[in-house]
């Protein structure tokens, strides 16, 4: 083969292997890119699950907040109801004592 020759088939051949180094630059630039937006898309789910899952604790710790309220006001109205019924029923007792203290005292002015 001629020396032009084939330096004509060398530079076709340094020519091929540049497009194909550039085919390949290109195709790895395009990796790349998709692997971000992908690995972005995984990070925003991500968030999004995190998210979710926060509102969903949060809606339980308030639920348990208000329930163990509920129990407290409960706990808290009988113990009232309790020391009212105490208290009625010693009514008369402190009645009839403020009218012996009355009559001693009325008996001792006489």
């Amino acid at each position: 083969m001629p020396r032009p020759q084939v330096l004509e088939r060398v530079k076709e051949a340094e020519a091929e292997a540049d497009e194909i180094v550039a085919d390949a630059e290109r195709e790895a630039d395009e990796i790349v890119a998709e692997a971000r937006e992908e690995a972005a898309e995984i990070r925003r789910q991500a968030e999004e699950e995190a998210s979710a899952l926060a509102e969903e604790r949060l809606a339980e710790a308030r639920a348990e907040i208000e329930a163990r309220r509920d129990e407290l006001l409960a706990e808290g109205e009988r113990e009232q109801e309790a020391l009212t019924e105490q208290a009625d029923d010693r009514i008369e007792d402190v009645i009839e004592h403020v009218i012996d203290l009355f009559e001693e005292a009325v008996h001792a002015q006489a």
